[in-house]
């Protein structure tokens, strides 16, 4: 089976999660951290070289203010409790998303966390916070405005693959599939430019839930589809040659 080496997931329904259970919000962030740790421990084995997890959207901070420092708070003790491990198992870690608005404290662990695992190379956990694709390709638009302004840049010599390249993922392969849990069949404004192309695999269960085997599921089922990228397919191709 050929896994794809860029698999991204966005992360839903902690909260459904606890309600189900009769248990505060909080409780299903928690288990939906330890979701994440065993995800990641669990994709090198299955051949995927970069993850990239929806963690905090640009939206949510419309979500009650006890909730988001929760979250914030979650966010804390992953890094602080998790780095140790994520930079001894080899994994790289990158942060996409708009800093300019988190707290100093925030960011100033984001930064840390890239610049210990710099140099690894065993994964890549791409970390979508205070992310949204529309805003993404909004700062990226306005970066390349301003270097024409500037005079830095030929407005001609913007092309899709230079405006990726300047994108927050720069250097990150697009991926090939994206996951997403809890039942919803909506991307959520992840990744809007990068997913272009990718398979969508949507998957009942909340986020909690989430093992190595519903990866490993969601990989077979990525492994029997045929991407054909808006050509044509093997069966289409051979008819044609018939003519």
């Amino acid at each position: 089976m050929t896994s794809p080496a860029h698999v991204a997931i966005i992360m839903d329904g902690n909260g459904r999660w606890a309600k189900a259970r009769g248990l505060p919000r909080l409780a299903g962030h928690r288990a939906g951290v330890e979701a994440l740790r065993n995800t990641v421990r669990a994709a090198p084995g299955l051949g995927i070289s970069f993850l990239t997890v929806y963690a905090f959207s640009s939206e949510n901070w419309s979500r009650p203010k006890s909730e988001v420092s929760d979250l914030m708070g979650l966010l804390k003790i992953f890094i602080r409790r998790d780095l140790a491990e994520l930079h001894q198992n080899g994994v790289r870690v990158r942060i996409i998303g708009d800093r300019a608005g988190l707290q100093p404290d925030i960011r100033t662990l984001l930064e840390e966390a890239e610049t210990l695992t710099v140099r690894n190379d065993a994964l890549t956990l791409v970390i979508a916070f205070n992310y949204g694709g529309r805003d993404e390709i909004v700062r990226t638009a306005r970066k390349l405005a301003a270097a024409v302004a500037r005079g830095e840049l030929d407005s001609e010599a913007i092309t899709a693959e230079s405006f990726a390249g300047s994108l927050d993922t720069q250097g990150i392969p697009d991926p090939e599939l994206v996951i997403r849990t809890s039942g919803e069949l909506r991307l959520s404004n992840f990744l809007l430019w990068q997913a272009a192309y990718s398979e969508l695999v949507f998957l009942p269960c909340y986020w909690p839930d989430f093992s190595r085997e519903h990866l490993a599921d969601a990989l077979r089922n990525f492994a029997g589809r045929e991407r054909r990228f808006g050509g044509l397919g093997a069966e289409d191709v051979a008819v044609t040659a018939k003519g």
